[in-house]
C-alpha cells in the first residue's frame, strides 16, 4: 500500500503522471453559439461552419474521440472533416468512469476496438493505459497492427499493473510502427536485442521506458535504432546503460537501480538528470552507481549527483575522496585504472589541489547535488564543484542525516579554499528539504560569504509535518545567518513546502522542457513566502 492506495494502482498513477499528457482534454466540447446568443451581432450566423476545412480539421483533432465522432452527424461536410482529421484515442476517455476501474476492462477494450475501427486514420496519438494486456494479447496485436497501418505518431502504452503481476512480453508488432515520433511503454518485458534486428524507428524523437524488464544492452541497442532520438526517459528499469547516440539531447533516469551509466559518445547531450538512482536495491549495500561521462561536449545541466550513491568518472578520471590517517600527508595518487584527484586527511581538503584537465567539464552551467551536509558525503561537494568550474546555478537537495558527523561547521568549509573560485561564478543558489540543522546553516553561510556575483537564493524548508519545526521556528533559525558578511547584495527567499517527505518526485516533463533553462529551479508546493532577506538585513514577513 502507498498512501492508502494499492501498490499496483500507485505504480499506474506514478507512471501515468510521468508520461506526456494526452493532447486532448476530456472536458473539451464543440459548441456553435450564434452571435446573438453571445451578445454580439444579431444576425445569428453560424461562425464555425464558415471556417475552412483545414481549420475545422484542426479543431476536431483537438476534441476527445467521442466528441469528435459526434461532429460527423451534423452534416455531410462535417463527416468529411471528421474522417480526415488526425484524432487522438485515449482509452480512459472512452468510458463513463474516468479513470476506469479494473472492473471496466471489458468496456474499455470494446471501446478502443470500436474507435480504432471507426476512423480511417491517421491517429495523431494513442494513450492505452487502462487494460491488463496479459489477458488480451491477441487483441493487443490487432490494435498495434491497426495503429501501424493508420500512421499513429505518439503512443503511450502501459500494461495496467495488478496485484499478481505477470510480466508480459511486448509484442514484436509494436516495432513495426515506423511513423512514431514519441513512444512511452510501461510494465512490459522488452524483447531481447537479437529479436530487434532490422528494427528502426526513423522518426522517433522521444522514448520513455517505465517499469520495463530489460536485459543488459537492450536499451543501448534500441537507442541506436532511433537515428533522430532526442529525449530518453527511463523509470524503474535497466542495470547498465552505455549510450552512443549522435542526436540525444536529454537523458533522464528516475527510481532505478543502475550499476553503470556511461555516456560513451553523446556529442549533442545537453542534460543528464538522475533522481533516486542507486547501485543496489538494498539500503545497507555500499554499491554505488558509476557514472562515466565520456564524450559529451554540450552537457549543460547535470544532477542530482549523490555522493552516497554515485561514483563520478569524467574523461577516464574518477572523482573521489580518500580519508587517510594523519601518518599519510597529502599526496597525489594514481592507479593503473584511474586517477584519484582529491584526497582528504582527517576530513580536511588540501588547499590548491586541482583536478586534471580531462576531469573538468566547463560546459556545465546548472548543477544539482543531493547530499547530507552533515555526513562524510559532504566532502564530495568540493570535489564535484572543482570539476564544474563554470556552474552558474547550484541546487542542493539536503538529505536527512541520521547521525551527523558534527565537524562540518563554518571552519571546515573555510579550509576548502579550492572551491571559492567556483563559488565566485554562481548567480543562483537554492537548497531544498532544509531542516534547520547547524551543518546546513554553516554551508549556506560559507556560500553566501564567497559568492560574489550571487543574484538570488532560495531556501525551501522541508514539510513541517515531517520536521516538527513551525514556520516561526524556521524563521528564527534562518535569521542566525550573518547577512552582514555576505559577498553580494542578493535576495534570499525563504519558502515553505507541503510536499512529501524527501521532496517532490521528479517528473520527466520538467527535464524535457527545453524552454526552461533550469529544470531544477524550485517548484512551489505551498504559496506563502515565510520571509525575504537581503544583506542589509531587511526582512519582510508574510503570513
Amino acid at each position: 500500500m502507498a498512501g492508502g492506495m494499492p501498490r499496483a494502482e500507485y505504480l499506474l498513477a506514478y507512471i501515468c503522471g510521468n508520461v506526456p499528457a494526452p493532447p486532448v482534454s476530456p472536458d473539451a466540447r464543440l459548441a456553435a453559439h450564434s452571435a446573438a446568443a453571445a451578445g454580439g451581432d444579431p444576425d445569428g450566423a453560424d461562425r464555425i461552419s464558415g471556417l475552412s476545412d483545414a481549420l475545422l480539421r484542426d479543431i476536431v483533432s483537438r476534441l476527445p474521440f467521442k466528441e469528435a465522432a459526434r461532429t460527423s452527424v451534423l452534416a455531410s461536410r462535417w463527416r468529411r472533416v471528421w474522417l480526415a482529421a488526425p484524432l487522438a484515442v485515449v482509452d480512459s476517455d472512452l468510458v463513463d468512469d474516468c479513470p476506469p476501474e479494473p472492473a471496466d476492462e471489458a468496456d474499455v477494450t470494446a471501446a478502443v476496438s470500436g474507435a480504432l475501427a471507426a476512423h480511417p486514420g491517421p491517429f495523431r496519438c494513442a494513450h492505452l493505459t487502462s487494460t491488463r494486456m496479459g489477458e488480451h494479447q491477441p487483441l493487443l496485436k490487432r490494435w498495434l497492427r491497426i495503429l501501424a497501418a493508420k500512421g499513429v505518431q505518439e503512443l503511450v502504452h502501459v500494461n495496467r499493473p495488478c496485484a499478481r503481476q505477470v510480466v508480459v512480453p511486448l509484442p514484436d508488432t509494436l516495432f513495426q510502427i515506423t511513423t512514431l515520433t514519441s513512444l512511452y511503454i510501461g510494465v512490459w518485458r522488452l524483447p531481447h536485442a537479437t529479436r530487434l534486428k532490422g528494427v528502426s524507428f526513423p522518426r522517433l524523437r522521444e522514448l520513455g521506458i517505465c517499469s520495463v524488464l530489460v536485459e543488459d544492452g537492450d536499451i543501448d541497442s534500441l537507442v541506436m535504432r532511433c537515428p533522430v532520438l532526442e529525449i530518453l526517459n527511463i523509470q524503474g528499469s535497466t542495470k547498465r546503460l552505455h549510450l552512443v547516440s549522435q542526436t540525444l539531447r536529454c537523458v533522464q533516469i528516475s527510481s532505478s537501480v543502475v550499476e553503470n551509466i556511461a555516456l560513451v559518445k553523446t556529442p549533442c547531450l545537453e542534460r543528464l538528470i538522475l533522481w533516486q538512482v542507486k547501485g543496489s536495491p538494498f539500503p545497507a549495500s555500499d554499491m554505488r552507481t558509476r557514472i562515466k561521462i565520456g564524450i559529451a561536449p554540450k552537457l549543460r545541466v547535470l544532477g542530482y549527483l549523490d555522493p552516497a550513491h554515485h561514483l563520478l568518472e569524467i574523461g577516464g578520471t574518477r572523482i573521489t575522496v580518500l580519508l587517510l590517517p594523519p601518518i599519510f600527508h597529502f599526496v597525489h595518487l594514481a592507479t593503473v585504472d584511474f586517477n584519484v584527484i582529491i584526497l582528504v586527511e582527517c576530513g580536511e581538503l588540501q588547499a590548491g589541489m586541482e583536478p586534471t584537465g580531462s576531469a573538468i567539464l566547463t560546459t556545465v552551467k546548472v548543477l544539482s547535488l543531493e547530499v547530507c551536509l552533515g555526513a562524510n558525503g559532504a566532502m564530495m561537494v568540493p570535489a564535484f564543484l572543482k570539476c564544474f568550474p563554470n556552474v552558474e546555478a547550484l541546487h542542493i537537495k539536503s538529505a536527512k542525516c541520521d547521525e551527523p558527523a558534527g565537524k562540518f561547521n563554518i571552519e571546515y568549509w573555510q579550509k576548502v579554499g579550492p572551491i571559492i573560485s567556483v563559488l565566485m561564478r554562481i548567480k543562483v543558489m537554492t537548497i531544498s528539504e532544509f531542516r534547520g540543522e547547524q551543518h546546513e546553516l554553516a554551508f549556506l553561510q560559507f556560500v553566501y560569504q564567497n559568492a560574489q556575483v550571487l543574484e538570488s537564493a532560495v531556501v525551501t524548508a522541508a514539510n513541517r509535518r515531517f520536521t516538527g519545526i513551525s514556520d516561526e521556528q524556521m524563521t528564527s533559525i534562518l535569521q542566525q545567518l550573518d547577512s552582514s558578511r555576505w559577498a553580494s547584495d542578493f535576495g534570499l527567499a525563504i519558502m515553505g513546502s507541503n510536499g512529501p517527505e524527501g521532496g517532490i518526485p521528479w517528473m520527466f516533463q520538467r527535464g524535457a522542457n527545453f524552454s526552461n533553462d533550469d529544470p531544477f529551479a524550485p517548484v512551489k508546493m505551498r504559496s506563502e513566502l515565510l520571509f525575504f532577506m537581503t544583506s542589509s538585513c531587511l526582512c519582510r514577513f508574510y503570513s
